[in-house]
Order: structure tokens, then C-alpha cells, then sequence
């Protein structure tokens, strides 16, 4: 596999489909864990571990597995690293484990995940399959921590834990609450929306030229 086609399979989750400002998936622990930036960190982390390895996987047994029973092998494949993952995150943080609640589990039923096992995992070799779900899971964490830097910051004053702003600051309680983060994720879509526009119009005016 060349370095460019490397390139373009990692960069297609990160930029042209990144998978919550471009294709607007996993939003249930989109709005739910990223109260502050560590909880955002951690499970963006845990998904692109579970991205990388049962894409792998699914790669590996693409020809083996019956296309009658493919969903059903991959929510197994899926469970399997899921329960990998629930267990280190009960091991190294109670807390952090706590913090994410049942969204760790939920990721054996998270729509990047499976779609990339579908629509890509199942009909590609296992290196572009991995670096492909590598872009996607990086890509997912920088979503993550997109929202839950800018609501940890304005919601308590902090960065990962870390005071910014003294005692005499007044948070913002609603960032975290469930409408900050409609209100941080419609904020991003936003920019992004217009970064697009702004990348169509000099496409248009080039043409034109």
C-alpha cells in the first residue's frame, strides 16, 4: 500500500468524514461524556482502541465470515474488545470509570464503529482497513475534546483539572448541563459549516477563472 493512499485512508476520519462534525455520528457520548476534557479524552481513546482492533479483525475474517450472519459477528467482534476495554478502565480509574457510566458499554452498539466494519473494514486487507479506523477514532477524540474542553473551561474553570481562572470566576453551570453541550456541538457544526462554504467558493471562483 502506497504512502498516499496511507495518507488519504488516515486523513478521511480526521478531516473529510470526521465522524461528529462532518458525518454527525456517535452523539449519544458526543453530548453525554464530554462534561470535561479528561472524560472526553478517555473515551475517545477506548473508541479508537475498538475501532483499530475489530476493523482489524473484521479484515482478517472478511472471507470467513457468512454474509447472513456478518452483523451479528461484528456486534460479537465489537463486545469482545468493549469488554476488554470496560475492564483496564475499571483497573487504572474507578472514578473515571464511574464518570463514564454505561457509555462505555454503549460503544459496542456506536454506529462509527460498525459502519466502518461494514462499509469498509469488511471489504479492504487489514493495513488500510486499521489505518483507516485510526483516522476515524482520532478524529472522533478530536470531536470529543473540542466539546468537552470549551464546556470543562466555561463550565468550572478548568483544563483536564487544572484551575485557568482563580477562585474569583464565575462559571457557566449550563455548560454542564445536557443543553451546553447542544449548545458547544451547534457552535462547532457551525464553523465547520462555514469553513465548508468558504472552501465551495473558492472552489467556484477557480472554476470561473
Amino acid at each position: 500500500m502506497s504512502q498516499a493512499r496511507n495518507w488519504d485512508e488516515f486523513m478521511e476520519g480526521i478531516w473529510r468524514q470526521n465522524p461528529v462534525f462532518v458525518m454527525v455520528l456517535g452523539m449519544c457520548p458526543t453530548l453525554a461524556v464530554t462534561v470535561s476534557g479528561i472524560n472526553a479524552l478517555s473515551m475517545g481513546v477506548a473508541t479508537t482502541f475498538v475501532l483499530i482492533c475489530s476493523c482489524g479483525l473484521v479484515s482478517l475474517l472478511r472471507k470467513l465470515i457468512p454474509k447472513e450472519v456478518r452483523i451479528a459477528t461484528y456486534i460479537v467482534i465489537i463486545a469482545t474488545f468493549v469488554t476488554v476495554v470496560d475492564y483496564v478502565i475499571q483497573a487504572v480509574s474507578l472514578a473515571l470509570y464511574d464518570a463514564l457510566g454505561a457509555f462505555i458499554q454503549l460503544i459496542v452498539v456506536n454506529c462509527i464503529i460498525l459502519g466502518r466494519a461494514e462499509a469498509h473494514a469488511s471489504k479492504t486487507p487489514p493495513a488500510p482497513a486499521m489505518v483507516n479506523a485510526l483516522g476515524m477514532g482520532i478524529g472522533f477524540t478530536i470531536g470529543l475534546l473540542a466539546l468537552g474542553c470549551v464546556r470543562e473551561i466555561l463550565g468550572a474553570g478548568t483544563l483536564f483539572g487544572i484551575s485557568l481562572f482563580g477562585a474569583g470566576f464565575q462559571p457557566w453551570v449550563v455548560m454542564v448541563l445536557p443543553p451546553g453541550g447542544f449548545f458547544v456541538l451547534g457552535a462547532w457544526l457551525l464553523l465547520f459549516a462555514a469553513l465548508e462554504r468558504r472552501k465551495q467558493r473558492k472552489l467556484a471562483e477557480v472554476r470561473h477563472v
